[in-house]
């Protein structure tokens, strides 16, 4: 891979997270990115329990976040 491809691989690794971010789904690889550098050598979550934590958080749960 040359270093152009990694630029534009990063652009739209950006892209996506921010698209996630727009539309309030859940960015795994964002949660990954925090855990490392805040909570290193501590085990993390499965990507399906992230997204299913995240989920709980937005739309379950005693007294969330709700639309009507």
């Amino acid at each position: 891979m040359t270093s152009a491809d990694e630029g534009r691989m990063g652009r739209w690794q950006a892209l996506c997270s921010a698209c996630r971010n727009v539309f309030g789904m859940p960015d795994y690889e964002r949660y990954l990115a925090h855990a490392a550098v805040t909570h290193p050598g501590q085990p993390v979550l499965t990507r399906e329990a992230y997204c299913a934590l995240a989920i709980e958080r937005r739309y379950g749960g005693k007294g969330g976040a709700r639309c009507c």
